[in-house]
């Protein structure tokens, strides 16, 4: 689960880490109100949505004076941001954060990821703070250094002194760096993130070191021990197919192509998305709707499925383990009766009660079209689209 910047901040704030003042805004007038309330004469005027290159889509702006914030609320609020994270469609801007400008001596990196190789958190640092780490990383590798973290301990500080010398924090103010750095880590571990992105991180004319922004992704499994974090999901930053997924506990992530797919097990799923494309078609999400699907989730994932309107036509492939075929076909057949189903279905199935699942089917007067295999029903499907 993502959440906005300055969502990030207040959580980051409640472990001591250092983050600037702000507000967040709905409307131009709040966003000049927040903007007195801080009280400097330079403030920052930030869109929020849930993606990175916003500076340079025009989402951040820095203001002088309140007329100035106005004119730039105005121009931000209700903006589509087109940035490399949002693809062509963009996102519309529906809130502000304001926050107080403050001067920068040298941005930096720093982020926090779960490491799948060595089963390990690991925290990364750069002086190349500001662009993307995926393009540091591609052209100057050697100026991203890493510290793997063993969980009994935490991360010490000889770690988080030796990434703040690579990166070449200023003598004077590695131990702020330090403190921030173990803070930063405290909430990633408490907080069961999977990502914790400060880009940049700032040394300022002060003396302070601070994060000027903030991303915090959360493991969604995990959120039942955060109802706090679970608050802050903003729902107009996500697909409306996927929400209503969530409801019925169904994975489904929306893709491009034209072919639905609806199978059991997160495995299969991606191996039915790999044969369609091999046999020349494009898979237009990736469903999994579990091992304990009932007639009425299958029924959900149908109109789910069929709300795309890419979607030309629907490979259903199930191998019944703890899943009985029957129940799939059961659920397949009610749905294409309750939706008026016109658009191509090829069904595959195979394991715990295949003859009977393949029964229904047969005896339901719907054109479905029966596939003996996955390669047989990836071809079939791409024929029929």
């Amino acid at each position: 689960m993502n959440i906005h910047e300055y969502q990030g901040k207040e959580v980051l704030k409640k472990y001591g880490v250092a983050v600037p003042n702000g507000k967040v805004a709905y409307t131009v007038e709040e966003a000049v109100e927040a903007a007195a309330s801080l009280g400097t004469p330079v403030v920052v005027v930030k869109a929020q949505i849930h993606a990175g290159g916003r500076g340079k889509a025009g989402g951040v702006k820095v203001a002088k004076s309140s007329e100035e914030v106005r004119a730039y609320a105005e121009e931000i609020l209700g903006k589509t941001l087109i940035t490399h994270q949002t693809g062509p469609e963009g996102k519309v801007v529906k809130r502000l954060l304001i926050e107080e400008g403050c001067q920068i001596v040298k941005e930096y990196y720093i982020g926090l990821v779960v490491d799948r190789g060595s089963g390990r958190v690991v925290m990364m640092a750069s002086e190349e703070g500001g662009t993307e780490i995926e393009e540091v990383a591609a052209t100057h590798p050697e100026k991203i250094f890493k510290e793997i973290i063993d969980p009994a301990v935490g991360l010490q500080t000889f770690q988080a002194r030796k990434l703040a010398y690579s990166i070449a924090i200023p003598t004077e103010l590695v131990n702020k760096a330090v403190k921030f750095m173990q803070a930063l880590y405290l909430a990633f571990v408490d907080k069961d993130c999977s990502i914790a992105e400060i880009n940049p991180l700032v040394v300022t004319g002060d003396g302070n070191v601070m994060a000027l922004d903030a991303k915090l992704n959360f493991d969604s499994n995990a959120l039942f021990r955060h109802k706090d974090i679970l608050e802050l999901r903003d729902l107009d930053e996500e697909d409306a197919k996927e929400i209503e997924a969530s409801k019925f506990d169904l994975s489904y992530i929306a893709l491009d192509g034209n072919i639905g797919c609806m199978v059991n097990g997160a495995g299969l799923a991606m191996a039915t998305m790999d044969i369609i494309k091999y046999y020349g078609g494009e898979p237009a999400n990736f469903l999994d709707v579990g091992g304990g699907a009932t007639t009425e989730k299958v029924t959900e994932a149908f109109k789910i499925i069929l709300s795309d309107d890419k979607v030309n036509g629907i490979f259903v492939n199930i191998f019944g383990g703890i899943m009985r075929c029957d129940v799939i076909a059961s659920g397949v057949v009610e749905a294409a009766r309750q939706l008026g189903l016109t658009k191509p279905l090829v069904v595959r199935l195979e394991g715990t009660n295949v003859a009977l699942g393949k029964e229904i089917l047969a005896g339901s007067g719907l054109n479905i079209v029966a596939a003996d295999s996955m390669a047989d029903g990836a071809r079939k499907i791409v024929a029929l689209v």
